[in-house]
């Protein structure tokens, strides 16, 4: 039986400041509405009998919102991770889960095209994981890219793994025709996969077999933190690939990008006349080749060559292309000064909705929170925060210490510093409210959660 397994880790810092923490660059909506995640779940339909799709906890229900919009008659495992440790541990665990099966393993932030090709790479091997082989993929590279690691082969045969080059060891790559981009795309039986983890890191193997016996369920499996964190954080390339002896590699000729930086994205996306990327909101003269990403917000350009303009409600990048590997240094810098920044939009999906910030100021914040049908927030409280809720639209369900009432529209409630309280949507409509935020820190990392329905620690 073959299964695909979606690899979802990663935070895409290079994308910022679409991509943050957590809503990553994976599950943006850059494509025709669809994010790169769904994109990848349907290039494998026709290939694979189940999905195994293994993510941060804290995006399980917008993986699970955006692979359930695709209507598609297979089944999805998830499992999920409270804390990443990189992918020798996150394949391991779906071995662990699937040791009857063979898996093709994906990032699922990737841009594949050329459906037949993919087709033909995916069949080839198959056929060599049937030989016991641990398969990777090479991308036959276009030019002498500095982003990508590589695989260096003689003939069929996989001689090394190459770190990012710089620009002139990349070209001298290109030149010899030995090296492939190394793809982080894999196929194998999960069997083979856990002999060799033991044979060369058996640490990893212990750690997280010891990890899967002791999940806490099945659907989806959840995972012991504690048991977590004490797996060696490892890529399966350092782990595995790099050591065994069981390695083949597919070339593969299908068009195929990482979306690792915005440069990337320019190139994946459709531009108009002028060479600027489609934006309905976008008013140009004299303006050529630029980059222009918005949500809403009209964005106009005057006499603009080559630049990258990144527009969201909370922040405004603006770089030359060519540059834009730099992007991680910003949010290096903003993980110092306004760490929130880079960790969350203005508009956050949680499991129960979604809220938006309207209004963040010292001493204050305001938010609009729209609750789903039937969904609760956690039983919660605050140390260093009081809040206003005002109903705008539905009935809230409100838990206020002991007590439990219906607020109804233009109806309010006041909750104060350390008050258990709860939110819930008993209707079957939408519920939103205001709710003002008081306090000398407001930070999202102030909530003490006594009871979830999510799991949520």
């Amino acid at each position: 039986m073959k299964k695909t397994v979606i690899l979802c880790g990663g935070s895409g810092t290079r994308l910022w400041p679409l991509s943050r923490t957590l809503y990553p660059k994976q599950f943006y909506p850059l494509f025709d509405g669809h994010s790169l995640f769904q994109k990848t779940v349907k290039r494998n339909q026709e290939i694979t009998d189940e999905y195994v799709i293994v993510v941060n906890e804290e995006q399980y229900f917008m993986a699970q919102d955006q692979f359930n919009e695709l209507g598609l008659k297979k089944k999805a495992h998830f499992m999920l991770e409270p804390i990443g440790r990189n992918t020798a541990a996150a394949i391991a665990l779906a071995a662990f889960a699937h040791q009857e099966s063979t898996l093709l393993v994906l990032p699922s932030d990737h841009l594949i095209e050329e459906a037949t090709l993919y087709q033909k790479a995916i069949d080839q091997a198959h056929k060599l994981s049937m030989e016991s082989r641990l398969v990777t993929f090479g991308i036959t590279p276009t030019h002498p890219e500095t982003g990508y690691g590589y695989i260096k082969t003689k003939g069929q045969d996989v001689e090394a793994f190459v770190e990012k080059p710089d620009q002139i060891t990349a070209q001298s790559y290109l030149d010899s025709g030995d090296y492939f981009w190394n793809s982080g795309m894999f196929c194998f039986k999960a069997t083979i996969f856990l002999n060799e983890l033991k044979e060369y890191r058996n640490d990893i193997y212990q750690a997280t077999q010891k990890t899967f016996e002791k999940k806490k369920s099945y659907a989806p499996t959840r995972f012991e933190k504690d048991l977590m964190e004490k797996i060696p954080s490892e890529s399966i390339d350092y782990a595995v690939m790099e050591k065994s002896n069981r390695i083949s590699l597919v070339p593969t000729n299908f068009k195929w990008s990482d979306v690792g930086s915005f440069e990337a994205l320019y190139e994946a996306l459709p531009h108009d006349k002028m060479g600027n990327t489609l934006y309905p909101n976008h008013v140009n003269i004299d303006s050529k080749n630029n980059l222009i990403l918005g949500k809403e917000r009209l964005i106009a350009t005057i006499g603009l060559e080559d630049i990258m303009i990144v527009d969201s409600p909370d922040a405004l990048l603006v770089a030359k292309k060519g540059r834009g590997q730099e992007v991680k240094k910003i949010v290096s810098q903003l993980k110092e000064t306004n760490p929130e920044l880079t960790s969350i939009h203005q508009t956050a999906h949680r499991p129960w909705g979604h809220y938006t910030v309207l209004e963040d100021q010292p001493g204050f914040k305001v938010k609009s929170i729209s609750v789903h049908p039937g969904a609760r927030l956690s039983l919660q409280k605050h140390h260093k925060r009081s809040e206003h809720w005002v109903v705008v639209k539905g009935v809230a369900t409100v838990t206020l210490g002991e007590k439990t009432f219906d607020l109804k529209e233009n109806e309010s409630t006041y909750i104060s510093i350390g008050e258990v309280h709860r939110l819930e949507n008993k209707t079957q409509e939408p519920l939103i409210i205001v709710e003002a935020q008081v306090g000398s820190y407001l930070g999202e990392d102030d909530i003490i959660r006594l009871k979830d329905d999510y799991k949520r620690d």
